[in-house]
This record gives structure tokens, C-alpha cells and sequence, in this order.
């Protein structure tokens, strides 16, 4: 089913505080965003990792979200930033959390009859970091990604190191009581399962995981 003429699934405003990006934009489109640009950056940053032109000027967040892929690089920052997906059928309408949206490997809580229509992010507090690690700058899926906002609040979602993408909650409480970084550590090894397949190994990812969370830390503590 192509919904590629339903250009008011393209649009980015943002409405009643929240920025809302179509789920028909493009990664090209994010990247030229003002509005994204001041609002949500490390998205930005994010869709300039995604494949070559052609795939950015192609592809969408409403189908990076939709595929469901733990190494969507687009779903970390969404899960860090709080943001809501809004899902449509014929007689109604309802949002949902990205945190909540995937009940397993790349399976999702929408129903059948159901579209993405928009994703909704409220206003961000502190500052934002992206990290992609992979093969290569771009063309490459990822072996590990996260997105962070710092701040007395920390937010931390990693992709690649799950069977969906994980909000390391534990880890941020032990952040934000003023706990050490290595008992945030001790935390986060906890919270993730990463596998070993073609791509990488599990103790690979485990471990540059653990790495990017420190350097993160360290820069916007």
C-alpha cells in the first residue's frame, strides 16, 4: 500500500508546545528543517547517518519507526525526547509512547487498521548528544546507537543492544540522584542484552556502549 500522496502526512509544526513531524517526512527533509534544527538537533544528526542521499531523500521517520529495527537510528532519539506517536483509523485517533510502542522484535502495540500519522515531541530540556557507531560514517547499520539530553534529568536511549530500542531508565534514576558513573554502569549492564551476530559481538556492543555513556556523561553531566 503506497501512501507516498498524502502530503499532509509531510508537514512539521509545532502545535500546543510539542514539535510534530509528519510520518511521511524524509530524513532529507529533517536535516533542512529550521524548526527541527532548533528544536530537536540530535535528530538531525541522526538522519544524516541514514544510508546515502537517494535513501534520505526516499525514506521516513514514520518508516523507520514502523520497520520496528532495534537499530533504527532515528528511534533513540524519539525514545530519549519523550516523544508520542500519533495513530489514526477510520473513527479514531490515539497517541502512544514510543517507550510503549514496540512489544517485541519489531513488533508493535498498532493494530491492524491503524496509521502513523505523526510523532510529537514536547520541548527538551538540557543538552542533546547522538553517537552512531557502525562500519562505516553512513551506508552501515548500526553495531551500537544512543542518544542522550543531559542535565539534572539525564535521558539515555540505546538502539542495537536489545531486541527493541531501550530506555535506560535505571541508569538515568542512578544518574540523576548523584550516584557515580560506574554504578550507572553497573546499572546499565543490566538493562541491556546485547547478541552477537554478523554484524558484531555482544561483548563488543556491551562494552562501546558502556564507553559512550561515560563520554556522554562526562561532556554534559
Amino acid at each position: 500500500l503506497d501512501i507516498g500522496a498524502l502530503d499532509e502526512l509531510r508537514e512539521i509544526a509545532i502545535r500546543d508546545d510539542h514539535l510534530v513531524i509528519g510520518a511521511l517526512v524524509t530524513y532529507a527533509a529533517l536535516i533542512a528543517s529550521p524548526l527541527v534544527q532548533e528544536w530537536l538537533p540530535m535528530l538531525c544528526d541522526a538522519a544524516r547517518t541514514v544510508g546515502g542521499p537517494q535513501i534520505q531523500n526516499r525514506g521516513t521517520i514514520g518508516g523507520n519507526v514502523a520497520n520496528g529495527s532495534p537499530a533504527g537510528d532515528t528511534l533513540p532519539v524519539l525514545a530519549a525526547s519523550d516523544a508520542m506517536l500519533r495513530l489514526r483509523c477510520l473513527d479514531a485517533e490515539r497517541c502512544v509512547p514510543l517507550t510503549r510502542f514496540y512489544s517485541g522484535y519489531r513488533t508493535t502495540v498498532m493494530r491492524p487498521d491503524e496509521l502513523i500519522v505523526s510523532v510529537e515531541v514536547p520541548r527538551v530540556l538540557g543538552s542533546q548528544w547522538f553517537r552512531k557507531v557502525g562500519t562505516r560514517a553512513a551506508l552501515a547499520i548500526s553495531k551500537t546507537v544512543i542518544a542522550a539530553i543531559g542535565g539534572t534529568s539525564p535521558r539515555i536511549a540505546v538502539g542495537s543492544v536489545a531486541p527493541t530500542v531501550v530506555r535506560l531508565w535505571a541508569t538515568e534514576r542512578v544518574l540523576a540522584r548523584g550516584g557515580t558513573i560506574d554504578d550507572a554502569i553497573a546499572a546499565l549492564r543490566i538493562e541491556i542484552h546485547p547478541i552477537d551476530d554478523l554484524r558484531s559481538t555482544a561483548d563488543y556492543r556491551l562494552r562501546v556502549t558502556e564507553n559512550l555513556v561515560r563520554r556522554f556523561w562526562s561532556e554534559h553531566a
